[in-house]
């Protein structure tokens, strides 16, 4: 999938890694970029066209699907997280809002918009995932097991749109220096860092990207006899 001439749609892009998506999109000579938000008057990136886009929302969904029908690459972007491990006060209340953004909201997005890349030749899904898809540590364990839900989600829609030549990348990464890690104190890297490794992967037809030397090294680890997942902390 090359960014020359493509029609993106990324959601969540009004800032961190969206913003940087867009940004990028635009400099690999996209054709047009669309930028999704809840609030689209908060996307301040010129050359852009802003769209109110909430993926919690199937009636918006749907609505942009039919607007945007030239769309070639959707990035999955949009995602929230929440502090916290399973057996914490409203530990329930915050894994449902999060799987409604990051599991529910990228499903709502891959149904509406497979339609779509089918028509205009298959082009591609890039789900933003994350190295919590696979370590879930009480510091981001609810996110984590949301995540850990949108790979399998990623898995599955791999193999229904390849029929379609639909390619479906995962990004994987550790933590990145956004809004959303805002007062976590670990080692970071730029939004726009892992963007330029992601549309790398993209373009080179990668399906399972590995943004940074930690996420690399748990994913390798999976098959060992003591994997990431199960170690101390």
């Amino acid at each position: 999938m090359k960014l020359a001439h493509a029609v993106v749609l990324i959601t969540g892009a009004n800032r961190g890694i969206g913003a940087a998506f867009a940004r990028e999109a635009l400099a690999r000579g996209a054709r047009r970029v669309y930028a999704g938000a809840r609030d689209p008057s908060s996307v301040q990136i010129p050359g852009v066209q802003a769209i109110a886009l909430d993926v919690t929302d199937p009636g918006q969904v749907a609505r942009v699907a039919s607007a945007c029908g030239d769309v070639t690459l959707v990035i999955n972007n949009a995602g929230i997280a929440q502090p916290g491990g399973f057996l914490q006060d409203g530990a329930l209340e915050n894994t449902r809002r999060q799987l409604e953004v990051n599991f529910f909201g990228m499903l709502r997005m891959a149904q509406a918009f497979g339609p779509v890349l089918a028509a205009n030749g298959g082009g591609a899904l890039l789900n933003v995932l994350s190295i919590a898809s696979w370590v879930h540590r009480p510091l981001l364990g609810t996110y984590g097991a949301t995540k850990a839900a949108a790979w399998a989600l990623t898995n599955g829609l791999r193999h229904e749109l390849r029929a379609q030549g639909t390619q479906v990348s995962a990004l994987h990464m550790g933590f990145v220096d956004t809004d959303l890690t805002r007062g976590i104190e670990m080692p970071k890297s730029s939004p726009e860092a892992i963007v330029r490794f992601a549309l790398d992967g993209l373009e080179a037809g990668v399906e399972e990207i590995l943004a940074d030397d930690a996420t690399r090294q748990v994913k390798q680890s999976l098959s060992l006899a003591v994997p990431a997942y199960l170690a101390a902390a």
